[in-house]
């Protein structure tokens, strides 16, 4: 790689050289804690529910839609998903956009919409209508991003989101034939060139390509991980999200020793991304890069404080209460066809819960803001959360913004910090997925 980058007026920049001091030992500390505050706020200590609340007049709402299917399952996800069965997909799609229509009943408008999985694309021709469907209840979505997995990409289906879709993310993982072999990727979705290949072909149909990369895998030396960046980086795309594996209860026994590296390697691979991705790419939040500052990421809850979901185990957000829907397909087959939501409990959280979660939010998206504080929460950020804000000083993860008294600025270390905590609430969240899955029995799959 040369030591310097041309510009474009022809002046020479040095590198980005990512600046990350904080030892592993303090890693280590702040992954307990976010643990010990993960399980303390993600226990399933919830209350039954029948209905979404109403919207609030002035509030920017998300539509989140989840499609519960796979033709394969990674050893490494503990997403909501089934095996795909063509008859329960299309019944499931239909039953999807009566639950929308519910939603527009309440009185909801969206202006973004994001449908994750599962793979969202197993049938194109439903995720097709689905997509009309949504925009023709809210019109005022102005941007649909959708994820996909490789084998979709040539179908001839795929072709019919062409036009639906502004933004598609592509789970690649790694470009690396010997990691998708280890993930039981390469036999599923074939190899590395091959992927490459079919996103080249694929990008003419959507404005933004999202391209995920996974690092943390065993194995995965700075040579492969720069391999996978510099494929990415040859794909052009408009975004490129580098994901750190993340181990929860669940995948513990299939990941810890057999398909994760070691946890103190993870400092020195984020480095070598933040240096190879800056300077191509303007940083989103702590793994997520793209060519413009404006565009929706995967990380929808950067965006919209409130968003709402529909499907067989989504989740809302919305009045600082976290809505579940239920995680039986059957019975949410079986609410829909009784004119109710898939909605089946609820958890509301207090103002320091939120204040917490919004903290950790703004570490992780670079985004940080005394005024955000102030105006939604009406307190201090600084003395609100007090021992958030010393903590994170002290190792030099946020300082004071010279121009502007109310934001602050996240250094290299607390994109470091926001990474690891984004990281294990994830981690979290899929705990809790596993845990709503864990009582299905076969008749509600």
């Amino acid at each position: 790689m040369s030591s310097v980058i041309q510009t474009l007026s022809g002046a020479l920049a040095t590198p980005y050289q990512a600046n990350i001091t904080v030892p592993n030992w303090m890693l280590g500390s702040m992954e307990r804690v976010m643990q010990y505050y993960v399980d303390k706020n993600l226990r399933l200590d919830t209350l039954s529910a029948e209905m979404m609340p109403a919207p609030v007049e002035g509030k920017k709402y998300m539509l989140y839609a989840h499609i519960p299917f796979c033709h394969t399952l990674c050893s490494y996800c503990t997403f909501h998903r089934f095996m795909f069965k063509e008859d329960k997909a299309r019944a499931y799609f239909i039953s999807l956009r009566k639950e929308m229509e519910m939603v527009k009943a309440l009185g909801y408008d969206f202006e973004s919409m994001y449908i994750g999985g599962g793979t969202t694309t197993v049938l194109e021709d439903e995720l097709a209508r689905t997509i009309e469907h949504a925009k023709t209840l809210f019109p005022s979505i102005k941007e649909v991003s959708c994820e996909s997995d490789p084998q979709h990409l040539d179908s001839p289906g795929f072709k019919q989101l062409k036009g639906l879709v502004d933004r598609m993310s592509i789970g690649v993982q790694s470009f690396n034939d010997d990691i998708l072999k280890m993930t039981d990727r390469l036999e599923k979705f074939g190899t590395g060139q091959q992927t490459f290949d079919k996103i080249m072909t694929a990008k003419e149909l959507f404005p933004i390509i999202n391209v995920d990369l996974i690092f943390g895998f065993r194995g995965q030396t700075e040579a492969v991980i720069q391999h996978d960046l510099d494929m990415a980086s040859r794909l052009d795309p408009r975004q490129i999200t580098t994901y750190p594996l993340m181990i929860t209860h669940q995948t513990r026994k299939s990941v810890k020793g057999k398909l994760a590296a070691p946890q103190a390697d993870m400092a020195n691979q984020y480095r070598q991304i933040l240096n190879s991705l800056n300077g191509q790419y303007n940083q989103l939040s702590a793994w997520a890069f793209g060519k413009a500052n404006d565009e929706g990421f995967d990380e929808y809850v950067i965006d919209y404080d409130e968003y709402l979901g529909v499907g067989s185990g989504s989740f809302s957000f919305l009045n600082d209460t976290l809505y579940v829907n239920t995680f039986s397909l059957r019975k949410y087959q079986d609410r829909i066809a009784a004119g109710k939501m898939g909605v089946e409990q609820q958890k509301n959280y207090n103002k320091k819960d939120v204040m917490q979660y919004r903290f950790l939010l703004g570490m992780f998206s670079g985004r940080l803001s005394r005024k955000y504080f102030r105006e939604t929460f009406g307190v201090n950020l600084d003395w609100a959360l007090f021992k958030e804000m010393t903590s994170m000083k002290l190792i030099g993860a946020i300082k004071n913004d010279p121009t502007d008294p109310d934001n602050l600025i996240i250094t290299d270390n607390g994109k470091m910090m926001g990474l690891l905590m984004m990281k294990e609430f994830y981690a979290g969240m899929d705990n809790v997925r596993a845990q709503l899955r864990k009582p299905l029995k076969p008749c509600d799959m």
